[in-house]
Formats: structure tokens, sequence, C-alpha cells
């Protein structure tokens, strides 16, 4: 392979290996104890309601928000609700949910407790560490008072405290609250048996004598719980988004301690707070063009790891009348894109299928149109998603057959070139330019083209990017087993914890599929890279990418090793061939007019510098 091959392999390299150290999760730092922010008991530990810490400028903003219609401190009341996905709790603080747990998704310490333990095994979204739920009203009065309906204290219409609906039913809950006689707050929600997305109504009766400014914001104020084991891969996937004008507007906290503020106007179709998996979105469902959203984001340390909160709010037009009732759409579920997109709304605009470089218009429709589809048919067929990667890289492999079968002959050829190379650089030895020129006339004698290998490996990076992002996000594999060590396909696969980190790289643990996926890189370098002077990167690269992809899942990993050993009998296959000797071809200049050009565009160069050199001379 000549030089300028072998920068154009270099540069491809070094991208792949800066974008890949960029994306590398950090460890996890873990807790001496094996408690996390998402067990719940009757009394949560004092050591688990550290979350979110209370700042001193939150403590003040909370103490000017006044509540002037709380008469008195009522006895807070629970109602539990559960449906066929999920089990939830209703406080009449506020009317919010309190807490609200996935029947399909279960903590990654699950295999800790007994599997009847409910609480402590199954994912748990709404984030207790601060005011014990979310989903509030926010505005202000005639006298500048604000008022966050967070505190007060709602009457239901319903008296038991637990409820259960199932086979496509739904049950009705209101929640009022009582200002003075005719002046009401009412939530009314609508659960669904086999639904996660949620209706609920605004009603406001007689408050044109208490709101001023005519706006309220209905709220989602403390982001998500964090529910992973490794919080700063949580914490990277984490943001806020909105809806609006047919595009989606991310704010994303990145920097620690540098909160991020953002204020839009106009129709919003809906907002939403996300973070790996999961996600809230309240949608109005008539947005209003006088409407607005808000949103705040701050990205903080603790001891627990990264965390990233997230507010996002509604700016609801109040139209200064006696009644007003607004519906909106509450979903609190699994980032599933099917079930996302079934919701209508653009809400599977939510899912993040990632981008490589910014060019999510070439990753997205990958992702979106050939790999997911192609991924949930075939665990149609298959049960365990470690067999459908295993089938999906064969059939991928399969799809870039020709791409790859074109490279591979092209290495083969520049191979076969090496020792006549070989003999022009120690025949020209000292003569760069001379050695160059030969070079191209070589390539042009036997109808090599040395960009012939690197061009299809190209053309296929798109897909393998998207590939990358996609196996990082797709929730069907979280907590997935496969065989043996290789326990969930969505983490690394640990065989062994090392009692220090790895400098540079970061890591802490040594997996399996990680050297294995090294080892065929190796192979593959020795099959492909013949050229002496080449011989470290035979060695440098799969050493680099060995302990780059300690820190990926299982999953992705288990793809490129599979890929890799396929690649490896594509590329012996095609060595082992016979009737593709290397032979001087008819009209070279005809059949090799991209190596003439380049012979000539070496000429000219080397003109130039012969000119050069002789005006200085002078």
């Amino acid at each position: 392979m000549d030089k300028q091959s072998t920068i154009a392999f270099i540069l491809i390299g070094i991208i792949l290996v800066f974008w890949l150290y960029l994306n590398t999760p950090e460890p996890t730092t873990v807790p001496p104890q094996t408690q996390d922010s998402t067990i719940v008991r009757d009394k949560t530990p004092k050591e688990t309601e550290i979350e979110k810490p209370v700042t001193a400028e939150t403590k003040k903003l909370e103490e000017n928000i006044s509540q002037p219609f709380q008469k008195e401190i009522l006895p807070e009341k629970i109602i539990t609700v559960e449906t066929d996905l999920a089990l939830f709790e209703l406080t009449s603080k506020g009317a919010r949910l309190r807490k609200f747990f996935l029947k399909k998704y279960k903590t990654w310490y699950h295999n800790k407790f007994d599997s009847t333990d409910f609480y402590n095994t199954h994912v748990q979204l709404i984030n207790t560490s601060r005011e014990g739920g979310d989903f509030n009203l926010v505005f202000v009065t005639k006298e500048g008072k604000l008022v966050n309906t967070k505190s007060l204290d709602f009457n239901f219409d319903k008296n038991k405290a637990y409820y259960k609906i199932t086979n496509g039913d739904s049950l009705i809950f209101n929640c009022k609250y009582e200002i003075s006689e005719g002046k009401s707050i009412t939530k009314q929600y609508v659960f669904y048996a086999d639904d996660y997305n949620s209706k609920v109504d605004i009603i406001l009766e007689n408050m044109d004598e208490v709101i001023s400014s005519y706006r309220y914001d209905l709220e989602w104020g403390n982001g998500l719980n964090f529910v992973e084991k490794n919080s700063v891969d949580e914490a990277n996937f984490s943001n806020a988004a909105a809806y609006s004008g047919d595009e989606k507007v991310i704010i994303d906290a990145t920097s620690v301690d540098e909160p991020e503020e953002k204020v839009l106007n106009g129709k919003i179709d809906w907002v939403g707070v996300r973070n790996k998996y999961f996600t809230v979105i309240i949608a109005p469902e008539n947005p209003s063009n006088d409407g607005g959203a808000d949103f705040k984001g701050v990205h903080v340390k603790t001891e627990y790891g990264d965390r990233e909160y997230y507010s996002a709010s509604l700016k609801i037009p109040f139209n200064n009348q006696k009644y007003q009732k607004d519906s909106f759409r509450l979903y609190i579920g699994p980032l599933e894109y099917d079930i996302l997109k079934s919701k209508g709304k653009n809400y599977q605009a939510m899912f993040e299928f990632g981008s490589f470089l910014g060019l999510k218009f070439i990753t997205r429709p990958i992702s979106e149109y050939v790999l997911l589809p192609l991924f949930k048919f075939l665990h149609r067929y298959i049960p365990n998603y470690g067999w459908v990667i295993i089938v999906f890289s064969f059939i991928l492999k399969f799809a870039l057959y020709p791409l790859t079968r074109q490279s591979y002959k092209s290495m083969k050829r520049m191979s076969q070139l090496q020792p006549k190379i070989a003999e022009l650089k120690e025949k020209y030895k000292g003569d760069q330019q001379k050695i160059q020129k030969e070079t191209m006339k070589l390539y042009s004698t036997y109808g090599v083209n040395p960009a012939g290998g690197c061009l299809p490996m190209l053309l296929q990076m798109p897909i393998l990017f998207a590939l990358f992002t996609f196996f990082n996000v797709a929730i069907e594999i979280r907590q997935e087993p496969f065989i043996f060590w290789i326990t969930n396909l969505s983490a690394p696969d640990v065989i062994y914890e090392l009692p220090f980190n790895l400098p540079l790289f970061g890591i802490k643990a040594i997996t399996g599929l990680a050297p294995l996926l090294g080892i065929t890189m190796l192979f593959q370098q020795k099959m492909s890279v013949k050229d002496p002077s080449q011989k470290a990167m035979v060695y440098i690269m799969p050493f680099v990418f060995t302990f780059m992809f300690m820190g990926f899942s299982s999953g992705l990993n288990l793809y490129y090793f599979m890929f890799n050993l396929l690649s490896i009998g594509q590329q012996y296959y095609i060595n082992k061939q016979k009737g593709d000797e290397l032979v001087p071809v008819k009209n070279p200049k005809k059949k090799g007019g991209f190596m003439q050009k380049m012979m000539e565009a070496a000429e000219q160069q080397q003109k130039t510098q012969k000119q050069s050199a002789g005006k200085r001379k002078k």
C-alpha cells in the first residue's frame, strides 16, 4: 500500500478513535451499599434522599413561593393505581404523581432481592428525592404572588386506597382544590389499562379573579429518576426537549454546575424530559399559537455519580373566563420507537438514534428504516437477543458483501504489488520524488487503484456508525442476557474488576468480548497489511480498540466480533482465489485514467518543487 493510501487509512482511524474516545463511558461510581435512589420503602433511608442537592438559591426561591390559598395542612392521602403496564401512586398534595413503576422493566440490582418484592425490583421513574412527586400548575395571582399547586391539598372523588384496571378498561380520577366558594382548580386524570399515555384535563372555575398574566404553566419540575447502574452513561443521554414547528429543540446541560435555560414562544406540540431509556412527555390536545415552553437543566456530581435534572413546562394561555378546560396527554414510559410513533404527535422524535460528527441526516434514516425494523423482525422468530445480534451480523455482512469484496480484492492486488514497490524503493533509494513517480507508473501498468480499498470502506462507514449508536440506545437489549458470562447485552460483560483505573481509557474492569474483538482485528490487520513500514499499525490499532471497547455494551461488542469473524472468512476466501494474478493491462493510460491523473499531478509537483529550488539558489 502506498504512502497516500496509508495516510488515508490513518486519518480514518484517527477520526474513529477520537470519536470513540469522546463517547467512551466513564467508570461507574457505585456506592459502598447496594442501595439506590429508586429503592422504595415505607420510609426512604436518609442516605438515598440526597439525589438532588438543595442549594441556597433553590431554598430561597421556594421560600418566596407563597401559597395564599392553603388554609391548613391536611394529612397526605395516597391512592395506588395498577394497570397492565404500570403501578403508580397519586398524592393529595398537589394531585401529583408520587411514584410510577413500570411492570416490564427491572432495576439493575433486581437480582439482589426476592422476585416478589415488586417495589425493589421494578423501575420507578419519579424523582422522589425532592418534593415527593411531580406534575404541577404554576401561576401568578393578581396580588403578584407565585403559586405552585404542589403543596395544595386536593380532594379526591374516590375513597379507596387501591384500584386495578385491566383488559382495556379505564379509570377517571377527579382531584379538586377549592380556593373559596365557586373558585376551584381541578385535575381530571383518565388512566388506561393498556396504555402508557394518560389523559389529563385542567379545569379552572372562576379563576379569572385570581390568575394574572393571562397564562399558567403546566410543569414537570424534577426530571426523571436515574435507574441505570452507569450513571455517567445515563447522564450523557439525559436531556429535555420540545417539538415545535416540525422540529425538535433539545436542551442539554453538558457542563457541570453550568445551568442551561431556554424559553420558547408560540405553538408547542409537546415538551418532555428523558434519561437513557425512559421519558415523560406532556402534549396539549390543541396547541395554541399563543403558548410556549420553559426549560431548565443542570448537570451535577454526587457521591452516586453524575446526574442531570431538567424541568420542562408548557405555557398555557389563560382566557380570563369563568370556566376554562384544557386537555393534555401525559406519556410516562419507555423510549421504545414503535410505541412512541403509535401515539402520534411525532413522539418518536424523542427517540435519539444518535449521529456521527453531526451527520444525523445520514445515520438516523439507516437506523430508523433499516436497522430497527430488521432487528425487531428477527426477534419475532428468535427469542434471545444475543442470537438476534449474531443473525443480524450475518445479514448485514451479506448486504455489504459487494462493497467489502471490492475492498478486499483491491487490498489483495496491492499486497501483490508490494515486492515490486520494495524494489523501486531500493533502486531509487534517497529520491522520494522518483519513487513516487515510478510507483504511480506501476499502478497504471497493472491497473491497480490504491484508493480501491479505501473507498468501499468509506461507503459502508455510515452503516457501521449507525449500528454503533443504535446498540447504545435500543431499549430492546436492556438487561437482556445471552450466554455464559454475558448477562446484560446493554452493559459491558465484566469478567474481572480492576482495583484501579487504567489511565486514558478510564477502564476499571476487564470484559470478555473486547479482547476477542481485538484478536479478530489483529488477524484482519495481519491479513491486509503487507507493507513492512506499516507493521506498527498491525498491533497498535487492535490494542487501542480493545481498551476502547472495554466500556461499551456487550451487544455492540458481540456484533463487531461476529462481523470481524465473517470479514476474516471473506478475506481468506478472496485471498485464496485463483485466476486473479497480477498482470499488466493493455492501454494502461485508458484503463488507468485515475492513475494517469495522479502521475500527472506528481510530475507537476516535481516540476514546481524544482522551480522553487532554482529560485532559492538564485
